[in-house]
């Protein structure tokens, strides 16, 4: 198998995501109801009507991304042919991503991914009062490079790096004082672009470390099955497939760095060459070519991407 399947992070969503496909196909919509079952109210009405200002909120945001991700996933397997099992030779997903691909593996139910995702968010933006925290992306430095910046801005405060992205994109998280810190040192050492990201909470480091708790207490209650193809998990940039181990690390997670450019390095290496973004966007896919050399991403969000997926499915299994 030459492929992977991915799924996106928060940032990817749009009003009016998915949309489309459920109103072309019974089983994308399907997956839209079960999830609003699930939360026992209607996201599909903030995901496809907004306000933009809703569905940014974290808590929606994320099993709204996740609903979108499986609904093409459904489709794809309904009218193309798409099998996890057969056709995946690794899932990975970008931070609450990986609570999608390991419901596209079977690992967990879309129920339970859902309400999980609803916790996850809430307690992600219950960690950390408004205004305290930060997160900013710094371009055109490696991850080595900004590790050290963020270190060296920390002076007592919290500054990692929280997403490494690949192609010289690092996220560092942490207080606010010390990301903005991390901000004018990195123009000093050479970094493209630097700049405070939009976002409500600083997401994958050590504040959030109620959240890892909180996720943790949410996680033994659910069930976790061994995913049909193995997941490529963010704080390792590695296979796991023990359930109990996912679990593990679905806590971890929280307050990790989001491996993304080894985990996609990490696949490559193991013979895929066609990344598979399935959901909204195309951050994921655009990432790859400049992750792994030869390397095509096919990023699958709405009707007319299915009949291209397909194709380059056929082409992944001939190559």
């Amino acid at each position: 198998m030459t492929a992977a399947f991915t799924f996106p992070g928060q940032g990817s969503q749009t009003v009016g995501m998915g949309r489309a496909l459920a109103e072309a196909f019974p089983a994308a919509r399907a997956v839209f109801d079960e999830v609003d079952a699930a939360l026992g109210e209607k996201l599909t009405a903030i995901i496809w009507d907004g306000p933009a200002e809703t569905l940014q909120l974290t808590e929606n945001a994320q099993p709204a991304l996740m609903a979108v991700s499986l609904a093409t996933l459904r489709v794809l397997e309904t009218e193309a042919g798409f099998s996890v099992g057969r056709d995946a030779a690794f899932v990975a997903g970008h931070s609450l991503g990986e609570y999608s691909a390991l419901a596209a593996a079977g690992s967990l139910t879309i129920t339970d991914a859902a309400r999980l995702l609803r916790t996850r968010g809430r307690a992600m933006q219950k960690a950390v009062p408004v205004g305290v925290g930060a997160m900013a992306a710094l371009l055109g430095l490696d991850y080595e490079a900004a590790v050290a910046i963020a270190d060296e801005a920390a002076q007592g405060e919290v500054c990692q790096a929280a997403n490494d992205n690949g192609g010289g994109q690092v996220v560092v998280s942490g207080h606010k004082g010390a990301v903005e810190r991390a901000l004018e040192i990195a123009k000093t050492k050479g970094a493209r672009r630097a700049m405070l990201l939009p976002v409500s909470a600083p997401f994958h480091c050590t504040l959030m470390q109620p959240a890892a708790e909180a996720m943790a207490e949410a996680l033994v209650g659910v069930a976790i099955k061994a995913p049909v193809s193995p997941l490529v998990c963010n704080v390792l940039a590695a296979p796991i497939t023990d359930p109990d181990e996912i679990r593990t690390r679905l806590a971890e997670q929280v307050t990790g760095t989001v491996r993304w450019r080894e985990s996609v390095a990490y696949m490559a290496d193991h013979g895929v060459t066609r990344f598979f973004e399935l959901g909204a966007g195309k951050v994921l896919s655009g990432l790859v070519k400049r992750i792994a050399d030869g390397a095509v991403g096919v990023s699958v969000g709405g009707p007319s991407d299915i009949a291209a997926a397909k194709d380059a499915l056929a082409a992944s299994h001939s190559a």
